[in-house]
């Protein structure tokens, strides 16, 4: 792809943007929301027809793409929402739309036994061909996925943060399939947020800012701090800012909380002033947990004691009203209103205080929300525009001015950062240190255990439904947490609460 431009509006998106992949290589794409990642992404789809440039396609250019002739000419996408049929059975999905067959009747024998054989051959994997696909494991489907494109011949394939929703196992498992692809002679476009997995995987990196190529990059060789310099185009430094906010008086208060079949006896404290990190595998119960301090879930029994006072939370609207605030983790699902404006979703928890004798004050409400657009840099041509036309670090960052915006006392955030990119991270990061200046009681729930360490005063592990382990983060390293939380260690002393 050479020179590509594309404008929407006033906005330009793409500005003579180049992006080169050789075959047999793992080439990754990086670069902060909004750099302009998903738009050559979106033109090489042939979902968006580029202004200006030039796109050749093993030696052929390409004059006009379309999502229809793209796959013709050996370029498949692997998106980070799995689209496929999950009634379809496995040798439907791998075969849809280039079912073998006689006639106008399908070969459905022959289907499964070929699915078979290929899941075996590039997977060295047995899954039954009648397998529903609602019946996978996450990492199962992107290899269904992966195993449609090479049944259509794929000579390119393009995976969008594919390891977004997998556990480091199935990381491991997808990684290695990529590599045996590589070493095939397919070309892999490789877009990732997680600068770890940049480094191990990729070949070479094209780095994008501001709309263009800023850079391609041996990985291995340059290092992650110099990839995310180029992406921000300033030193990375810290990258977890300082805190020098003093830790005061509970806030927060858990008492032998449980919930039959998750956790039990879980107690905890965060103070006025104190980031407190909480992290558990998959299954411990620390989703649950969670779910429970904001209403989601119902607690079988303990107590809950905000500032001294009791504390029920049946709905999450009961949550609200007791200053809780909580971010979840699926910010297009449950964080924001995508048919909404930004205006409009920044205030949606707050209207009462912009309301004056019941009517909404629209210049109090606008100044606010134009206060949290420029404290968190919020990408956005208007206050006005539609939180879906945002890239998805922006629309964490719009969920976070929401509850921002109640001036909660409590803050409990569910993976804040999971596929923002690390400017963006950055920016949390900044504000988590202005709301604890501020007095706020912060929960932070992460599974990225160098974050956890760099971001909170105390860590806490869950472990098969109880809280195992409580940590000093200056006094532990990502070992010792991951040993804690996969049950490695023994229970450690904790410190009063």
């Amino acid at each position: 792809m050479r020179r590509i431009s594309k404008t929407f509006g006033v906005v330009k998106a793409l500005s003579d943007a180049d992006l080169k992949v050789r075959r047999g290589t793992i080439h990754g794409l990086v670069g902060q929301n909004g750099a302009g990642k998903s738009t050559i992404i979106k033109v090489l789809a042939g979902m968006l027809k580029p202004d200006a440039g030039e796109i050749v396609i093993n030696g052929q250019s390409v004059s006009r793409l379309t999502p229809a002739n793209v796959e013709k000419l050996g370029v498949h996408f692997i998106h980070q929402d799995r689209l496929l049929v999950p009634t379809a059975t496995v040798g439907e999905a791998i075969f849809l739309k280039n079912e073998p067959g006689f006639g106008m009747f399908v070969n459905h024998r022959s289907m499964a036994r070929r699915a078979r054989e290929m899941l075996l051959q590039y997977f060295d994997l047995e899954i039954p061909a009648g397998t529903l696909i609602q019946d996978l494991t996450t990492a199962q489907q992107k290899i269904v996925q992966i195993t449609r494109a090479l049944a259509h011949n794929a000579s390119v394939l393009v995976l969008d943060e594919p390891t977004a929703a997998l556990v480091k196992r199935e990381v491991d498992s997808l990684f290695r399939v990529l590599r045996r692809l590589r070493d095939d002679g397919i070309a892999i476009v490789f877009i990732s947020h997680y600068m770890q997995e940049i480094e191990d995987l990729c070949d070479e990196v094209t780095v994008m800012r501001n709309g263009t190529d800023v850079g391609v990059v041996v990985p291995r060789e340059t290092g992650i701090d110099e990839i995310v310099r180029m992406m921000i185009n300033r030193d990375v430094g810290d990258m977890f800012p300082k805190r020098s906010s003093a830790i005061g008086e509970p806030v927060l208060k858990v008492s032998n909380l449980q919930l039959s079949g998750h956790f039990e006896n879980v107690s905890l404290q965060v103070n006025a002033g104190e980031v407190v990190g909480i992290t558990g595998l998959l299954g411990s119960g620390v989703k649950e947990l969670i779910h429970c301090l904001f209403g989601l879930d119902k607690a079988d029994g303990g107590d809950i004691t905000i500032e001294g006072r009791p504390a029920r939370f049946a709905t999450p609207v009961s949550a609200v009203s007791q200053d809780v605030a909580l971010v979840p983790e699926d910010r297009r699902a449950h964080g924001v209103a995508l048919g909404l404006s930004v205006r409009e979703n920044i205030s949606l928890a707050s209207l009462k205080r912009y309301s004056r004798n019941g009517f909404v004050s629209r210049s109090l409400e606008n100044e606010a929300v134009d206060g949290f657009i420029r404290e968190l840099s919020i990408k956005t041509p208007q206050r006005d525009a539609l939180v879906k036309t945002l890239s998805g670090g922006n629309q964490q960052k719009v969920a976070l001015a929401k509850w921002l915006s109640c001036q909660s006392k409590v803050y409990v955030l569910d993976e804040p950062t999971v596929a923002v990119d690390v400017g963006a991270k950055v920016e949390i990061y900044n504000l988590l240190n202005r709301l604890a200046a501020e007095g706020a009681a912060i929960l932070f729930m992460s599974s990225d255990l160098l974050e956890l360490i760099g971001v909170c005063d105390r860590i806490l592990v869950i472990y098969r439904g109880e809280l195992t382990h409580e940590f000093k983060a200056g006094e532990v390293d990502s070992d010792r947490l991951l040993s804690a939380a996969s049950g490695a260690r023994g229970p450690a002393d904790r410190s009063a609460a």
